[in-house]
């Protein structure tokens, strides 16, 4: 199959590209490198375009960058829209440059699937859950949702989103305004600086594995062109990706070492207490569930760092 993924030079799209190729597909890649890196890029049946797909001209005549987006030509199977600013704290601080980035760039892949019939999944987060209104990053991943289900309802465009929980894993970002949690303590231990952790650390996170996000991903693309061994129907649905149990941030600083150091900063503005997925659609109709365990991930970091 010829697969497009938007943002796949960025942390969860480089492992979606991966697991792509592995699995025997092209895939074409659209990263405007604004939070993705070409030392992220993939050898093998894939070709990357720079382009800012939230840009004006994306769909129009007349194109920015000084070059025609080709990529728009391609007769894809699936798209995969990943591309998006992906934090809370840089969108308090430019509510400009996160709405329109992330409300444009859905708008044009819609957009775009629509003229081409091309089945889409999205990347939509648990911050939905969580006050829509408490950040414009978490507002803008609600109103993906809603543009989402406003082209499967007028357009009979397939479309199906898949929201993240604290994702961690190969490929984050260990420092910088995008940076994990887990991406921060992992640099801050291998440096041998304290732990930092925001407000009293008692609150909670459901953290799952990139591996498991992006089997969660597949199995829902896959599912929007054929029909799966539960002969589901996919296309309009909401899929939780999310491993099920949340640990406080002080569990999971614990987990590097109980009398490692910490270091308590005030707590941030558009942070919540908790994350869980509690819902189990994605394995009654996909067929999928987590594997990869958060604690034995950090026990195999600190052991590769002695």
């Amino acid at each position: 199959m010829k697969l497009l993924v938007t943002g796949g030079a960025g942390f969860v799209g480089t492992n979606l590209v991966k697991r792509l190729l592995k699995d025997g597909h092209e895939v074409i890649v659209v990263d405007n490198y604004s939070t993705g890196f070409k030392h992220n890029h993939q050898k093998g049946n894939v070709t990357y375009f720079d382009y800012d797909i939230s840009s004006q001209h994306t769909l129009g005549i007349y194109v920015d960058h000084n070059s025609y987006p080709a990529w728009r030509e391609i007769d894809y199977d699936i798209i995969f829209h990943v591309g998006a600013l992906a934090r809370i704290q840089p969108s308090l601080v430019d509510p400009l440059q996160n709405i329109t980035n992330n409300i444009m760039s859905t708008a044009h892949i819609l957009e775009l699937a629509r003229r081409n019939e091309t089945p889409v999944v999205y990347a939509g987060s648990s911050s939905k859950h969580h006050a829509p209104y408490g950040s414009p990053y978490a507002w803008t991943k609600w109103i993906g949702e809603e543009n989402c289900k406003l082209y499967t309802e007028c357009y009979d465009l397939p479309t199906a989103i898949c929201r993240f929980y604290n994702v961690y894993g190969p490929h984050q970002l260990t420092e910088g305004a995008y940076a994990t949690v887990l991406g921060i303590f992992e640099k801050q231990y291998s440096e041998g600086n304290p732990l930092t952790i925001t407000s009293d650390g008692k609150q909670r996170r459901d953290f799952t594995h990139v591996d498991d996000i992006v089997d969660g991903l597949v199995k829902c693309g896959m599912s929007l062109l054929i029909p799966n061994a539960y002969n589901a129907k996919v296309s309009g649905e909401e899929f939780e990706l999310g491993s099920g149990v949340n640990y406080s941030i002080n569990e999971i600083a614990d987990m590097f070492g109980k009398d490692y150091a910490k270091e308590y900063i005030p707590k941030r503005k558009g942070e919540y207490d908790k994350t869980l997925c509690t819902d189990t659609k994605a394995h009654e109709l996909l067929g999928w569930k987590p594997t990869k365990n958060i604690n034995d991930y950090i026990k195999d970091f600190v052991n590769n760092q002695k």
